[in-house]
């Protein structure tokens, strides 16, 4: 029923925000967008994980708006996390248990960037000291097996490169008539951001120079340069108001507001790469897609609004791919993370707003919202409608489907002949820095190993190294044999 957006840009740190405050102004936003004044009438107040130090920020925003006896309910870190609470607010409105609920979350990645490099930190204020009434999540799990932990591959920038090259290899591509795809794709996320009022990157962006390297655009991971990254380094911050229609109606909100969600479906593919059949598709994901066209009756066809979660470009790619969705077609609302902005857990808040402010536009027309916390692991993805549905809003989850699938298994070590399955380089300040390589066994275990010789990494960015023979023998340097 409600929406709000918030960027704020700032000239030095005099300008600073604080991200509670962001998530104040975005909460007053979407309370105008439905034109009516309501927040002192909200039930449940649910505020998505960031890097901040508050304990409690939906007590304190609870207080703010008038509604301090609202529900408290907080995340863990995942950007999952945003679908997940919006399906779960429309299953607990459609059964009753709750009539009007607010959804927010904002970070301040630029402000803490530019703080850190002056030597300080952004000041943060106290919260009630309270437990939020629920914490979405049981414990924070580690996003990585201790396998890849032990090879230094810690971080998404150093995994969903190796799912892009592996994805490359799949498709029987050269690496550059992959860069030329790749650039094209992101290029045209960036012409999407263009004319999103809200996006942190509002320029187009040529694919040439998204896969070009530069002073401003440096090489990452292979095959990423920056442009290829999402881009954390914004402030921002999004809210969303939810109700039943009868409390739209008691309150007054006009019908033009209206946006429903019609179905979500949640489900975690199996932890970690490392046991996971390959790097370029997603079981999840596909099960996800299943349901969720079962649920509302629709097909792929049927989606005219898409928005893939977008950290990195084989997100993309493999969402697209287990949809049937063709890369030509836009496959965001916002401009994705590197240039639509993202914030983090909260992007999703953010392409969950701008679908309803298209759908308000057009609400003859569908869409979709995917959200994914983790390296292709967390997933959760909603269907929403400019227009009520002939049916009531549907929740369910397959990850009963996905644990029944195999994992493989992975050594710690292995002495012997390999398959490089994918790889990617690291780069430093002064150029390459690391190789990691994902192999397989002749059993079809998966083995991790890095390469340290310049010569060879000078090499992988520019010849195919997927599918090699490599020989692995303990702590010397990997020999590849052809």
């Amino acid at each position: 029923m409600g929406v709000g957006q918030v960027l704020h840009r700032i000239a030095d740190l005099d300008d600073v925000v604080e991200p509670i405050e962001l998530m104040r102004r975005a909460c007053r936003l979407a309370e105008s967008d439905t034109g009516v004044s309501l927040l002192e009438k909200v039930q449940s107040v649910r505020v998505i994980r960031g890097m901040w130090t508050y304990d409690n920020p939906a007590a304190w925003l609870a207080s703010e708006f008038g509604c301090a006896s609202a529900e408290t309910v907080g995340t863990l870190f995942g950007g999952n996390y945003n679908q997940v609470l919006m399906s779960d607010t429309a299953l607990q409105i459609q059964s009753g248990e709750r009539d009007l609920v607010l959804l927010m979350g904002a970070e301040v990645g630029y402000s803490s960037a530019k703080a850190r490099k002056a030597g300080g930190e952004i000041a943060m204020r106290s919260t009630p000291k309270t437990d939020y009434d629920q914490v979405y999540g049981s414990t924070q799990k580690p996003e990585h097996h201790d396998y890849e932990v032990a090879r230094g591959i810690r971080a998404a920038i150093h995994a969903y490169p190796m799912y892009d090259n592996a994805i490359r290899y799949s498709k029987g591509e050269t690496i550059p008539e992959h860069l030329e795809r790749v650039s094209g794709l992101w290029s045209r996320f960036s012409q999407v951001a263009s004319r999103n009022p809200n996006a942190w990157i509002q320029t187009p962006v040529s694919a040439r120079d998204i896969r070009t390297p530069s002073a401003s655009n440096r090489p990452v991971s292979f095959p990423y340069t920056k442009l290829m990254n999402s881009n954390n380094a914004v402030d921002m911050g999004a809210a969303l108001i939810v109700c039943s229609v009868a409390k739209a109606k008691a309150l007054g909100i006009d019908e033009s507001r209206w946006v429903y969600p019609l179905a979500g479906v949640d489900g975690h593919d199996h932890f970690s790469a490392s046991v996971r059949d390959n790097f370029y598709s997603s079981p999840g994901i596909r099960f996800i897609a299943e349901r969720l066209f079962e649920l509302t009756d629709m097909s792929a066809d049927e989606i005219d609004l898409v928005d893939l979660y977008s950290c990195f470009p084989a997100a993309v790619q493999v969402a697209a791919s287990e949809y049937g969705f063709d890369e030509s077609r836009d496959l965001t609302v916002t401009g994705g993370l590197t240039f639509g902005g993202g914030p983090l857990n909260n992007y999703v808040m953010h392409s969950i707003a701008r679908t309803v402010e298209l759908l308000r536009e057009h609400p003859e027309q569908t869409a979709l919202v995917t959200a994914n916390g983790g390296n292709l692991y967390k997933h959760a993805h909603g269907v929403y409608s400019g227009r009520p549905a002939d049916r009531p809003f549907a929740r369910d989850n397959v990850q009963t489907r996905i644990d029944a699938l195999p994992s493989r298994k992975v050594l710690p070590d292995h002495l012997g002949d390999v398959d490089v399955e994918s790889y990617t380089v690291i780069y430093g300040a002064d150029g390459p820095a690391v190789g990691h390589l994902a192999c397989l066994t002749a059993d079809g275990d998966r083995v991790w190993a890095n390469v340290m010789d310049q010569d060879v990494l000078a090499a992988m960015p520019q010849e195919e190294f997927c599918g090699r023979k490599v020989r692995l023998a303990g702590e010397a340097e990997p020999q590849f044999l052809g």
